[in-house]
């Protein structure tokens, strides 16, 4: 009998964080200091009274599980601020075997009058570069005994904004007095996939994917399918936050009209009673399909076990999220924490969560481990990603033949 999944195990091995918000991983030690210096009043200047009142164990809904992002953004308004989160979120996922992540979030959120988009994006890649040049200059890199930290950068349209959430949105409501704001925002979307292909392709910065964020509720991704259209055609891979509160439609939206390579979340795949079209006769045949074909198109779900938990009270644990279902559809998943602040979390204590309370045979776990680096939107060439995702396997297997293979006795 194969030994247990341990934490040491889970530790060790080489992981990835795919669906990873730089506004939600602050360290809170870091929040705390820099609302201090930039003068943004808190709810509390202590740790443990701000995980009281902000960063919860447990939320309502989605919406108050946003709540959090408000002081954090606020905190990101400067290079410096940026940079310096940045470069800690690498150092944090380095020291627990994470290699690789991609960090998202919206620049426009960030930008004020002397501080572009570009030069936000800029900002966070220094940090994230930093962070990888000192990792991969180490010994271990070099000879061969550790794994190389790769990054990428996903760029965040939003799906609904107001003139208070930054001044970039302001001046665009500023200039548009007259318009509806449901034909405010997807402007705001499509011009940020413009900046994303002028970053990735003319400025060498690895901007590897464009997302659509913000709460599901009357929002849909078709409002955006101008600004995915545009990255679709300027080979910027895409991600959606799609099935996180809305059903089986709301990600065969994703698929169709945005061109989506991979799902952020896809919590209610499954759930065919969230089907509103009255057109789709047989919900249950409409999803058997659907599974059918993110499954065989390896459209790879970035699930977040504990952030759906805090968002979506109808599930109770982790043993009744349906990742259970999508490993027994043989989905392509991938483990994420959405955000380490906001979730108070890690890679390795989500796939803790999932061993622990799925359980998961070692055969899914390595999948799932798989599934991040080949689902992974790698900006170097593809050969350069073959390589990685072989190193990892022999890393693994050699973890897994130390930590999980029956003792001879």
């Amino acid at each position: 009998m194969a030994k247990k999944i341990t934490r040491e195990f889970l530790a060790k091995i080489p992981k990835t964080d795919l669906h990873l918000h730089l506004d939600g991983s602050l360290r809170l030690s870091t929040l705390i200091e820099l609302a201090k210096a930039a003068k943004v009043p808190l709810p509390s200047e202590t740790e443990a009274g701000l995980q009281e009142l902000v960063f919860k164990e447990k939320y309502k809904d989605l919406p108050d599980y946003l709540q959090g992002f408000g002081l954090t953004c606020a905190v990101l308004q400067t290079p410096e601020n940026l940079e310096r989160v940045a470069y800690e979120l690498a150092l944090d996922n380095i020291a627990e075997n994470v290699r690789y992540i991609e960090v998202r979030y919206a620049p426009q959120l960030h930008v004020r009058p002397g501080f572009c988009v570009e030069e936000v994006v800029a900002s966070v890649n220094r940090g994230l570069a930093r962070a990888k040049k000192e990792h991969n200059s180490t010994e271990a890199v070099r000879s061969g005994a550790d794994i190389a930290f790769h990054y990428g950068i996903i760029t965040c349209a939003m799906r609904f904004f107001n003139r208070h959430m930054s001044a970039y949105y302001a001046q665009l409501f500023d200039v548009m007095p007259h318009a509806p704001a449901k034909e405010v925002m997807p402007l705001a979307s499509l011009e940020m996939a413009r900046s994303a292909a002028v970053l990735a392709h003319q400025k060498g910065i690895p901007v590897v994917g464009f997302d659509l964020a913000g709460a599901e509720a009357g929002f849909p991704a078709i409002d955006h399918k101008d600004a995915y259209q545009y990255a679709h055609v300027h080979f910027l891979k895409k991600t959606v936050h799609a099935g996180e509160a809305y059903g089986p439609e709301s990600i065969f939206q994703a698929i169709t009209e945005c061109h989506a390579d991979r799902l952020g979340h896809g919590t209610w795949l499954f759930a065919a009673d969230k089907i509103t079209d009255p057109s789709i006769k047989d919900p249950e045949y409409y999803v058997r399909c659907l599974v059918d074909y993110v499954a065989s198109r390896r459209i790879t779900l970035e699930v977040c076990p504990t952030s759906n938990l805090q968002t979506i009270p109808s599930i109770a644990s982790v043993a009744e999220h349906p990742l259970r279902k999508m490993l027994e559809a043989n989905l392509s998943v991938s483990i994420n924490t959405d955000n380490r602040l906001v979730s108070r979390t890690s890679v390795t204590r989500e796939l803790e969560l999932v061993c622990d309370q799925l359980p998961v045979t070692p055969a899914q776990l390595r999948n799932m481990i798989l599934a991040g680096f080949k689902g992974s939107f790698f900006p170097g060439p593809y050969s350069e990603k073959r390589t990685l995702v072989r190193q990892v396997i022999n890393r693994y297997e050699a973890l897994e033949k130390q930590y999980l293979q029956p003792s001879a006795d």
